[in-house]
């Protein structure tokens, strides 16, 4: 494991070296080839005839958007939707421990592939498209509760942002970054990106979906929210830092906000499914 670890950050710095030398001779080229890393998942992705266990006894729908598709798999239950939405080099497949505690509701729930994930089609990630594809199956489906993890939690609380009018009626966040410049900035130090690369990163991302990085927060978004919001964290979670979590509660506010501890990103806990379960049905049994 260690010398695992080793070799990935020798190819990172290398990585970044690279990067660092380009900057100066080519810089739109180290700007693009940054960007690509970044944006492109490097697993994740899996074929129809290699479904994962948890996948094969589902109703599936591919849904079409523009130039994309993305898949979403359904286990039947009543009139009440759950929406499931996966993070960062995942699919759907992440809820397999989830999926028994929200089935005892009797729920229907609905889980979709992310953009480059799963079934669904592209290399590159981008948290807009993530967006527009949740907003094709809240209206297709008619969710009234939605539960994002890591980096599709930050899809949807600027889902709900954009379009704050839906069927969506209460939402539950795990492990979520809020800010895109904080995860940029990791991304920087990871590489040991120099300081040309910054300034580039930021242009790319005002040409390609017209917004700063410092406007990307959602820590901004939350604070336009009415809907009720159930938001945990972990204080080890060593991919989205416990403080995310905090700064994305501290704006929401008819939210509640639960400090787990020892479970890190994956935040897979019986006792934590038991507070989610609360939050969504207390009352509506």
């Amino acid at each position: 494991m260690k010398i695992k670890k080793g070799i990935r950050f020798i190819t990172l710095k290398s990585v970044g070296s690279y990067i660092n030398f380009l900057s100066y001779v080519r810089p739109q080229r180290a700007m693009e080839l940054s960007y690509a890393l970044f944006s492109q998942p490097r697993v994740g992705r899996f074929k129809k005839e290699k479904l994962p266990k948890i996948l094969r006894d589902t109703e599936t729908e591919t849904f079409h958007h523009n130039e994309h598709h993305f898949q979403t798999y359904i286990w039947k239950g009543n009139e009440t939707k759950i929406l499931l939405v996966h993070g960062w080099e995942s699919n759907s497949s992440r809820w397999k421990k989830t999926l028994p505690h929200l089935q005892k509701s009797g729920s229907t729930i609905i889980a979709l592939d992310a953009p480059a994930h799963g079934q669904s089609s592209g290399k590159e990630f981008n948290v807009p498209l993530y967006a527009e594809f949740i907003n094709k199956a809240v209206e297709k489906y008619q969710p009234e509760i939605i539960i994002g993890h890591s980096i599709g939690g930050a899809a949807c609380v600027y889902h709900q942002y954009l379009f704050p009018n839906t069927s969506i009626a209460k939402m539950v966040i795990l492990g979520a970054p809020s800010d895109l410049k904080t995860l940029i900035d990791n991304y920087i130090s990871m590489l040991s990106l120099n300081n040309r690369m910054l300034p580039l990163l930021e242009n790319k991302f005002i040409n390609r979906f017209n917004f700063k990085l410092e406007d990307f927060s959602g820590e901004k978004f939350a604070s336009q929210f009415t809907i009720p919001g159930f938001i945990a964290h972990d204080t080890s979670d060593n991919i989205v830092a416990f403080a995310e979590g905090k700064k994305l509660a501290s704006n929401w506010k008819n939210s509640q906000f639960i400090e787990t501890t020892g479970l890190g990103h994956g935040m897979h806990d019986d006792d934590l499914y038991d507070k989610v379960i609360e939050f969504l049905f207390e009352g509506t049994k």
